[in-house]
């Protein structure tokens, strides 16, 4: 009898993340969090940095990096909306990376990231396209949810805070970036949450992604 209910049980599971990632909205947009566990999320090191609160992921420790590594698109998105409810603390730092990969540690090599300060002493300010398109201005307050939106299309790049455009960057045909940086460009790959330090806590939410045709 245990037998069978521990099969029932394991059934269940399999049904509901099953469920969850195999209902995209009519509108294209699917979730890549359920809200309730880390389920397709993969962190390397400082794991303890992310954990699920009240329905959201609450990030709060030692530099990490959490990314998606699901089935949706196979965790590998080239053009492709996504959008994020976000609340910063005051003196947070944090970054939501796209066209990303998987690292253990250290600061993701890949792809790029987009900004989430409000307040830290980094005065590049939440929505800038890290380095590459910054911003200076303050949009959105410590305390308060607001929606983080990034679209990717060929080379485009567009973010948006609380539907305001707030950077539109088109990457040159001819990019040259050396070092460090030299992946820092659009390609594919997944998205991924920062951890900054141990002063920083930021909380994320409804964290969906549309894809959009090649």
């Amino acid at each position: 009898m245990k037998k069978v209910l521990l099969i029932l049980a394991v059934c269940t599971a399999l049904f509901s993340v099953t469920a969850f990632i195999a209902k995209p909205a009519d509108d294209g947009w699917v979730a890549l969090f359920d809200g309730k566990t880390l389920t397709n999320w993969k962190v390397g090191d400082h794991a303890a940095t992310f954990s699920v609160q009240d329905g959201t992921i609450a990030v709060h420790g030692e530099t990490a990096h959490l990314f998606y590594d699901g089935p949706i698109q196979q965790h590998q998105f080239k053009n492709f909306e996504f959008k994020a409810d976000v609340m910063t603390y005051p003196g947070s730092n944090s970054g939501i990376y796209f066209h990303t990969d998987f690292q253990q540690g250290g600061w993701p090599a890949k792809g790029y990231e987009v900004q989430v300060n409000n307040s830290h002493t980094d005065w590049r300010r939440t929505g800038s396209l890290y380095g590459i398109q910054d911003v200076k201005e303050v949009y959105v307050k410590d305390n308060e949810w607001y929606t983080e939106y990034i679209k990717v299309v060929g080379k485009k790049v567009t973010i948006k805070i609380n539907d305001k455009t707030v950077v539109e960057y088109t990457e040159p045909e001819n990019l040259k970036r050396e070092g460090g940086d030299s992946l820092r460009r659009i390609s594919s790959g997944t998205f991924a949450l920062q951890g900054h330090d141990p002063k920083s806590e930021v909380h994320f939410k409804n964290i969906m992604v549309k894809v959009l045709p090649e």
